[in-house]
């Protein structure tokens, strides 16, 4: 089963940037679409933005041209890069990994915007 670590959460004030980091181990990477997903206690998790194996993406209405989603295989690691950040995308954010026969889930990271 494919093992991923998310990094790069904290504290941000609102119109900063964060940048997410998940890396895979003990797969192939690249035989995986790759999601982001993030859930505030409380409420269902949502799907945050999505890149396939061919690297097109995929955002949720609220951070389209906030967020970029990127891959490097070569490097295990996915990316989502955070811009102008809101108080509403406080929430742990979850990295998500499907595969032809096996999917995985991070621990999460937790992300908290300040006004």
């Amino acid at each position: 089963q494919v093992q991923l670590v998310e990094s790069g959460g904290g504290l941000v004030q609102a119109g900063g940037s964060l940048r997410l980091s998940c890396a895979a181990s003990r797969t192939i990477f690249s035989d995986y679409t790759m999601s982001w997903y993030r859930q505030i206690p409380g409420e269902q998790r949502e799907l945050v933005a999505q890149i396939t194996r061919r690297g097109s993406t995929d955002y949720a209405d609220s951070v389209k041209g906030r967020f970029t989603i990127s891959r490097d295989n070569a490097k295990n690691t996915m990316y989502l890069q955070m811009n102008s950040l809101k108080p509403e995308d406080t929430a742990v954010y979850y990295c998500n990994a499907e595969g032809p026969h096996t999917s995985g889930w991070g621990q999460g990271t937790l992300v908290t915007v300040s006004s």
